[in-house]
């Protein structure tokens, strides 16, 4: 098992990215690839894991016109 997978998927989880979504990314080995080239390239243009994670996210949602799920937040 691959543990900087493993976090990628955690770390888009919390962004609200629903793990069928995710299941299907990280089956294609090209999709995934594509993926982690995309956080990488953010993390070298100076984002934290968390920023990246999260403008991955959006992009996810944009692309596949779905909304987040904010029914799970917490109030602060």
């Amino acid at each position: 098992m691959d543990i900087n997978r493993l976090n990628l998927y955690k770390r888009l989880r919390d962004f609200k990215v629903p793990s069928t979504v995710l299941d299907n990314i990280f089956a294609a080995e090209e999709d995934i690839k594509i993926l982690e080239d995309a956080f990488n390239s953010l993390l070298k243009d100076n984002f934290s894991k968390d920023q990246a994670a999260e403008e991955i996210s959006k992009t996810i949602f944009k692309e596949l016109d779905i909304e987040p799920d904010h029914s799970i937040e917490v109030e602060k």
